[in-house]
């Protein structure tokens, strides 16, 4: 459980999407960068390809979506992981095949006050799903599938969830529509805070202890930018 809980809850807010914040070109730049970057991870399991934006490239680029951030969100630092060879990280590039299922992406330095994560589409395909469920423990990812919670990674694997909130079954229609990747009783309790739909030149901006999760709409591929912050 994160100590300073009540500096992470006096610091959360509704998500919000900031339009037109980035221009074609910058578009451009990011995604040009995300082809020269060296893959991070490629995980065939979950069938997604990740790469960390180590801070000796673009460093012009770095500053520019830093400078933005900070006229959203404040003061703030990173806090993301290093790349496997050690370099500091502004953030993580997503190319998926397959919807990312349901967890939270709160660290696990229980010290730190967690504060926003940002997402940055650099597809027009692509939905995400924000709840309205907090979680105040280490990034977990949210399963009652026993093969999942068995397997490894970054993420804790657990089904605590199912305790933690009412049981409440989840809404039918939006399983339908959004979140068939997901066995609705592992959303038993969970309330939808938004549905984005990714546009390009937006941000989407949301507390690091909302649960949230991609819907199961994907054609083809997303990509995206993700990154964590936490509050100085």
């Amino acid at each position: 459980m994160h100590k300073n809980l009540d500096a992470i809850k006096n610091s959360e807010s509704s998500p919000k999407v900031i339009k037109n914040l980035f221009s074609e070109n910058e578009i451009k730049r990011l995604l040009d960068l995300y082809n020269s970057l060296p893959v991070e991870i490629n995980n065939k399991r979950q069938n997604i390809i990740k790469k960390k934006w180590a801070d000796k490239f673009e460093v012009e680029l770095q500053r520019e979506y830093i400078n933005k951030l900070k006229s959203l969100i404040g003061n703030f630092a990173m806090d993301n992981p290093k790349t496997k060879e050690g370099f500091n990280s502004l953030g993580l590039f997503q190319e998926s095949f397959a919807p990312v299922n349901l967890h939270v992406d709160t660290g696990f330095d229980f010290e730190k006050i967690i504060y926003k994560q940002t997402l940055l589409p650099l597809s027009s395909e692509g939905e995400t799903i924000i709840f309205k469920n907090k979680f105040y423990g280490c990034s977990t990812t949210f399963s009652l599938d026993p093969e999942e919670l068995r397997a490894k990674g970054f993420n804790k694997r657990s089904s605590e969830h199912i305790e933690i909130y009412n049981k409440k079954p989840f809404d039918k229609n939006i399983h339908k529509d959004y979140l068939k990747h997901e066995n609705i009783d592992n959303l038993q309790g969970m309330e939808v805070d938004m549905i984005y739909e990714w546009k390009l030149g937006e941000i989407l901006i949301f507390d690091r202890t909302s649960l949230h999760c991609s819907s199961n709409n994907i054609k083809n591929k997303k990509i995206g930018f993700t990154t964590l912050t936490i509050k100085i």
